[in-house]
């Protein structure tokens, strides 16, 4: 397995693409106005081994205390790139150039209107207009970065697609890519390279699908940017490990992939591990992939294990199936560790491929200092509650439920999901059916036992 050939990103002191080692990066979930709060939570970030790490700024202020968090941790003699996450406000990005390495733009939002999920129409002439605002505020954001030697992340997210976006190629691969490609043809045009892409999605196949597709689509014009892998909104615990190493490690071991986020509802410290040992893993998982595809038979994958390590086992089997059952090339899948069968291990890592569903699922993000409960109490609070009435209810035992700590992403990442709970305000929560709002802002401490009544009170 070789990796993917690529061009070299700069972000401050570190290197990306190329023949630069996979990076691995957290978020900070800490309110970015706290400078000492986000100095804290991005040691703790470092010390565990990232390389670089994002925190967000939804407004100017947010951005402009980024030189805060920067000098203090120089202060201490961190160097650490700092990458600075905006949305909705073209603006806040340009200030946050100014003092961070890297600057994460979201094409969804950037220019585009906030989503209404309406279909609209547009003629090749309109749509053209409508490519040229993109044009007309990017390139002096380009200006600015390249006159601070500040990279840019180009990150579409399969939740924020635009309405422009949506009405012409769907909730597609082909949209998810084409949302991308808009911003890359501009930075090659202004000679702009220090760029690094993201596509992420909740569901593995979509990102899976998309990140490959993307791939064909810069090879066709020439392009070699390095490209960011994460599964958003993975969920904690086992099971986001897993969905983390089906969609992650089936990119990895096709030689795909410059730098990883493995986006846990967690403590941001606790992504790092997993991370690095998704990259340690390439190699073995690339092996047992190759063997283990050219040996299926009656439409079931077989993998087989002599290991002690269970959270290794969890990894190495998900990284090793996920490219198979994403392709289609099984649908029944058989593990074994020491000759004993790992039937759980296997329902999880067929799940996380969206091949079967066994039990209920769980995306949630990995929160930031836009969520505006207490994310990781709350996912505790619905899995509880989700799995205790599915042991007697059986509406409960398929459910997908998403858990969004904000708006940014909340409606579209939870397209694949029967219901949403989501971030409306501090201490209020919006309830979701699929993509339909169907209650605002309920107190935070209500806000379960109304989600189980939702799903109680449909036939």
């Amino acid at each position: 397995m070789q990796r993917r050939q690529t061009t070299t990103t700069h972000v401050g002191s570190v290197t990306i693409g190329s023949d630069s080692p996979i990076r691995v990066q957290s978020m900070t979930t800490t309110n970015t106005n706290d400078t000492e709060a986000c100095i804290s939570q991005a040691l703790r970030i470092i010390r565990a081994g990232g390389e670089l790490v994002r925190l967000t700024t939804q407004g100017v202020r947010e951005a402009e205390n980024m030189r805060n968090i920067s000098d203090g941790l120089k202060q201490q003699g961190i160097m650490t790139p700092l990458v600075a996450d905006v949305h909705f406000n073209a603006r806040v990005a340009d200030v946050a150039a100014l003092y961070c390495e890297k600057v994460r733009i979201n094409p969804g939002n950037y220019v585009d209107p906030a989503r209404t999920f309406r279909q609209l129409e547009y003629t090749d002439a309109e749509y053209a207009q409508e490519l040229q605002k993109i044009e007309a505020r990017l390139v002096p954001f380009i200006n600015i970065c390249r006159e601070h030697h500040t990279a840019i992340r180009i990150g579409v997210n399969h939740g924020s697609l635009s309405d422009r976006i949506m009405s012409r190629y769907g909730d597609t691969p082909a949209g998810i890519v084409e949302s991308c490609m808009e911003f890359l043809r501009i930075c090659r045009r202004e000679r702009f390279d220090d760029v690094v892409i993201s596509i992420k999605a909740s569901n593995t196949v979509v990102m899976v699908e998309s990140v490959r597709l993307l791939v064909k689509a810069m090879d066709a014009e020439d392009m070699h940017y390095p490209l960011h892998l994460g599964v958003t909104e993975a969920g904690e615990g086992e099971d986001g490990r897993i969905k983390s190493a089906v969609g992650i490690g089936t990119l990895l071991t096709e030689g795909i992939g410059d730098t990883i986020r493995v986006s846990l509802s967690e403590e941001p410290e606790a992504e790092i591990p997993v991370a690095r040992r998704l990259v340690e893993l390439i190699g073995e998982a690339a092996r047992k992939r190759e063997e283990a595809e050219a040996a299926i038979h009656d439409d079931t994958l077989r993998l087989d294990f002599d290991t002690d390590d269970n959270a290794d086992l969890q990894l190495l089997a998900a990284m090793t199936a996920g490219g198979a059952l994403i392709g289609h090339k099984a649908h029944n899948l058989v593990i074994t560790n020491h000759g004993e069968r790992q039937e759980a291990l296997e329902d999880s890592i067929l799940q996380a491929a969206r091949v079967r569903f066994t039990k209920p699922e769980y995306t949630s993000c990995p929160g930031c200092g836009r969520t505006l409960y207490n994310l990781q109490e709350t996912v505790s609070r619905i899995k509880e509650a989700i799995n205790r009435e599915a042991e007697h209810d059986e509406r409960f035992r398929t459910l997908r439920i998403a858990i969004m700590g904000c708006i940014v992403n909340g409606p579209g990442e939870m397209a694949d999901a029967d219901y949403g709970y989501v971030g409306a305000g501090p201490g209020r929560v919006s309830l979701y059916k699929q993509k339909t709002c169907v209650e605002k802002n309920i107190p935070s401490d209500e806000a379960v036992g109304k989600l189980l009544q939702l799903i109680r009170s449909q036939e």
